[in-house]
C-alpha cells in the first residue's frame, strides 16, 4: 500500500517494521507522547497500544489522509487523540515539557526541509514541550548522517540502524534496500 500527498509517494507499507521500531523506542521514555503525521497511522496504533502510553495526540495537517486512517480504523484506542493543523504554527501552543516524546514524520516541500530560519525557530519549541529526559524521533534516514536541522539542539543523540527492504517502485529513498537509521535526540 501506498500513501501519496499532491501526487506524490509520502509513505509505504514495507516501513511498518521501521516505524514500528521507532514507536517502540518512543515509549521507552515515558507515558505521554506527540506525533507529527500520521501517513498510514502505523506508529500512532503501535505507540497508543503500547502498555506504557497514558495518551498519544497525533497532528495531521491532511484531510485525506485523516479520512483514509479512519476509513481502516474505525475504532481507536482510548488513549489516542487526532488533531489537525499545521505544526509550526501548533508547536507554540504547546505546553512547556508537556510530553515525554515526539515522533515527527510529516510531508513536507523540500522548500520546508531547507529552510534554516524556520527549523532554527522551530525546534527550541520543541526542546521547550519536552520533559527533562523527553525524546525527539524523527522518521528514519536511508543515509547515515545526522540531520543538521536538529542537532544543534541536542547533545545526547543516539542512533539505531535497522535493515530495510523497500518495494521496488519506492521513489523517496537511496536505494529499496540497505540499512535505515533511526535518530534519537534526548533533552538532557
Amino acid at each position: 500500500m501506498t500513501l501519496s500527498i499532491g501526487g506524490e509517494q509520502a509513505m509505504q507499507a514495507w516501513e511498518r517494521d521501521l516505524m514500528w521500531a521507532s514507536a517502540d523506542l518512543l515509549c521507552q521514555h515515558g507515558h505521554d507522547f506527540y506525533e507529527v503525521g500520521l501517513g498510514l497511522g502505523l506508529s500512532a496504533l503501535r505507540i497508543a497500544r503500547n502498555p506504557a502510553t497514558r495518551s498519544h495526540t497525533v497532528l495531521e495537517l491532511f484531510d485525506e489522509v485523516e479520512e483514509l486512517f479512519r476509513a481502516r480504523h474505525p475504532e481507536l484506542p482510548g488513549n489516542l487523540t487526532i488533531e489537525r493543523g499545521d505544526f509550526f504554527q501548533r508547536i507554540a501552543e504547546l505546553p512547556s515539557e508537556s510530553i515525554d516524546g515526539m515522533f515527527f514524520d510529516p510531508a513536507l516541500d523540500m522548500e520546508v526541509w531547507k529552510d534554516a530560519d524556520l527549523w532554527a525557530r522551530t525546534m527550541p519549541e520543541v526542546v521547550r514541550v519536552l520533559r527533562p529526559g523527553g525524546v525527539f524521533i524523527p522518521f528514519f534516514s536511508t543515509k547515515p548522517e545526522l540531520r543538521w536541522q536538529y542537532l544543534p539542539h541536542f547533545r545526547t543523540i543516539r542512533v539505531h540502524r535497522h535493515a530495510y527492504t523497500a518495494y521496488d517502485t519506492t521513489e523517496y529513498t537511496y536505494g529499496t534496500s540497505g540499512d535505515a537509521y533511526i535518530q534519537c535526540f534526548q533533552k538532557d
